[in-house]
């Protein structure tokens, strides 16, 4: 359980962005605590992909802070976030579908078992297979087989694989871009659900959509862009859909830390 005591985990403050005229950002304040899932909304303009960027090292704000367990950062790349225990999911899950759930689960950080002498290294498939499908059953996706290639699962089954593999390796916070999008009811239902565990692990959630009620049933607070400002930072008790859209579109107004 968080509280508004408690000390953010990671945030930014008071960042700008802007694309020649184009300003994308204007002194956006943002934070999240740990265990705490954050929902970030608004009309498709209104800055989030370009905070998203921020927050996960792919874009240097013009101005501004952003700090991780109070100690500023100046991320010079993805990597350097990555690095940070900051793990980031667009809305392309990017799972290779010819590899096997486990060699997705750990693309990119492969476990290698020594070979002759110590040197030409083989992969420790048995040993990924076993953790993936640890590591996958602890924040409650249930796959088959973690041997299984990718491309026979659902889409429900990828995203939450995908959003899995993400949750098992960050430390610090994961920031979910639509992880909804094109899924079903009972699939989304599967994606919900991994976002509840990653908060149970004490992960600091972003979670970005454009489906309201998702955003309603799994956050604890909601902050809503327009323009590129934050317009509303409240909790999100505090909203049901009519309110929260007609926030996000300005027929509701309401001071930004209401």
């Amino acid at each position: 359980m968080t509280t508004n005591d408690t000390a953010p985990l990671y945030e930014v403050r008071n960042i700008s962005k802007s694309y020649g005229s184009v300003v994308a950002l204007d002194g956006v304040s943002l934070s999240v605590r740990a265990g705490e899932v954050i929902g970030l909304v608004g009309d498709n303009g209104a800055g989030k992909s370009t905070l998203v960027k921020a927050l996960s090292g792919a874009h240097l704000p013009d101005t501004g802070d952003i700090l991780l367990d109070g100690e500023e950062r100046r991320w010079k790349s993805p990597h350097d976030a990555l690095e940070a225990g900051i793990e980031t999911l667009y809305q392309d899950s990017s799972l290779a579908p010819d590899l096997s759930v486990s060699s997705n689960v750990f693309l990119g950080r492969e476990i290698v078992k020594p070979g002759i002498l110590g040197k030409l290294g083989f992969l420790a498939q048995a040993k990924m297979d076993s953790e993936a499908h640890a590591d996958l059953e602890r924040v409650g996706i249930a796959v088959p087989a973690s041997n299984r290639p990718v491309a026979q699962l659902s889409g429900g089954q990828r995203q939450a694989v995908a959003i899995g593999r993400a949750v098992s390796w960050a430390r610090k916070v994961i920031i979910l871009d639509e992880p909804t999008n094109h899924l079903g009811a009972r699939q989304a239902k599967e994606v919900l659900e991994v976002i509840r565990a990653a908060k149970a692990k004490g992960l600091g959630v972003i979670f970005i959509s454009h489906t309201l009620p998702h955003i309603l049933e799994v956050t604890d607070r909601i902050v809503v862009l327009r323009l590129g400002k934050v317009v509303c930072d409240a909790p999100t008790s505090d909203f049901d859909v009519d309110t929260l859209l007609g926030t996000i579109t300005g027929l509701i107004i309401r001071p930004p830390g209401e």
